[in-house]
């Protein structure tokens, strides 16, 4: 039988444990505070940042939210990004992605400090990454992590297919499972011959934005398949897995709802109160 890996157990697990630490901290007098910054208004950014605004706030995190018009500048983004940046009560800067396309994603997410950078996401944070130094990693990756140590799925030793080369998921995934001892390739939309990376593979990643480009011809009998696609369609969310003709064939696969969105949010609480930590032991 296949196992359907519970996301949600999972990271509510978490966000208990991390309600508990900001609690604690807060009987010290030191709440973590998270700023989300949300311009435009794409109803799925919109919609995201509610949840994660309402994942603050259960947290017993403060909620510093900052929403501009999709007419901003480049510069009138910069300036919210640098207040918060000054600001001490702040721990953690998110800008919502994507931005509307006439503005600088990567040199205003630069902005942000590295001890501030929740999403891992600046060109610091990637430089921690990769040298192994210390740091706040992406949400998405790490909350995989999270969920194959958590089914005792082994790293070590294992070979993983990363399949997505993103700067959000499939890059820092690959570096993530190359540091825990991993055998990773990285699959991409120039890869020939999907099947010949993935069906070697003992974990599959599927981070490609792709509905339902790996199925049963991509997976060795027992392997764990990670689906971090999340598609809407009139039927309801799928992701790029058809994890229904996985069935009897992954040894275990995350749902899609419920397998690895979850978690994201999760990494995205933890990581803001590393932040507060880390930012507290270096004054």
């Amino acid at each position: 039988m296949t196992t359907r890996i519970d996301g949600r157990k999972l990271a509510q697990q978490i966000l208990s444990k991390v309600a508990e630490d900001v609690a604690a901290a807060g009987a010290s007098g030191r709440v973590p505070g998270l700023a989300t910054i949300l311009v435009g208004d794409d109803p799925a950014s919109a919609v995201y940042v509610a949840a994660k605004r309402r994942a603050i706030r259960e947290a017993g995190m403060r909620d510093f939210h900052r929403a501009l018009p999709a007419r901003a500048t480049q510069e009138e983004v910069a300036a919210v990004i640098d207040e918060l940046a000054a600001d001490p009560a702040v721990s953690g800067i998110l800008l919502q992605l994507p931005l509307p396309g006439r503005l600088d994603a990567p040199a205003l997410i630069d902005r942000i400090p590295v001890t501030k950078d929740v999403d891992g996401l600046t060109t610091a944070s990637a430089g921690l990454l990769a040298r192994g130094v210390h740091g706040l990693r992406p949400c998405t990756p790490l909350g995989v992590i999270e969920l194959l140590d958590a089914e005792g799925i082994p790293i070590e030793g294992a070979r993983a297919a990363v399949v997505g080369w993103g700067e959000l998921v499939g890059r820092p995934l690959a570096q993530l499972l190359l540091r825990r001892g991993a055998t990773v390739t990285v699959a991409h939309e120039f890869t020939t011959d999907l099947a010949a990376v993935t069906r070697p593979a003992d974990i599959v990643v599927a981070a490609t934005g792709v509905r339902g480009l790996i199925g049963p011809e991509h997976i060795k009998p027992g392997a764990a398949v990670i689906d971090v696609g999340m598609h809407r369609t009139e039927a309801g969310l799928t992701g790029d897995v058809r994890a229904a003709e996985l069935e009897g064939i992954a040894g275990c696969i995350t749902p899609v709802p419920g397998g690895v969105g979850p978690m994201t949010i999760a990494m995205l609480m933890r990581n803001t109160l590393y932040a507060a930590e880390w930012e507290r032991a270096a004054a």
